[in-house]
């Protein structure tokens, strides 16, 4: 009678925790989000298998105006392309949570690992690593 008790015990718990997970990534992090500087505007949407934030507009323009070029990138071919619609989240997949994939900063041409999740209602967490070094901005959801 013990084990029995205890198996139907495990097995409640099992099923209390199986929800968890796909409940927390029901949680849409796509559409059209301000960045914590509030100097952009980045929407989500399916890139082929995966999710990828693009540059939708600026909110202040930087210096080159809406025309402003990738010009920190590595890559000296990418230099010459527009930063509105460029990729700056790309490979984003659930897990769980949380979404994973890589974050680029155009004002350093650098790319990090990312993890993105929901957080408080109308926000998104977004934090962007090197090696053990990270920083998390809170975005908000444009209206």
């Amino acid at each position: 009678m013990r084990r029995e008790k205890r198996m139907a015990l495990l097995a409640l718990g099992i099923a209390l925790l199986a929800p968890a997970s796909p409940a927390a990534a029901k949680e849409p992090i796509t559409g059209r989000w301000i960045t914590a500087e509030r100097n952009a505007e980045v929407a989500i949407a399916r890139c082929g298998k995966a999710l990828c934030g693009r540059i939708a507009r600026f909110l202040i323009a930087p210096a080159g105006g809406d025309d402003q070029r990738d010009v920190n990138n590595p890559d000296p071919a990418l230099r010459s392309r527009r930063l509105i619609g460029t990729a700056i989240l790309t490979g984003l997949n659930p897990d769980g949570a949380v979404w994973r994939g890589q974050i680029y900063d155009p004002k350093t041409g650098r790319s990090y690992t990312a993890e993105v999740r929901r957080s408080a209602p109308g926000t998104l967490e977004v934090k962007g690593c090197f090696g053990p070094l990270c920083q998390t901005q809170v975005w908000t959801r444009a209206r």
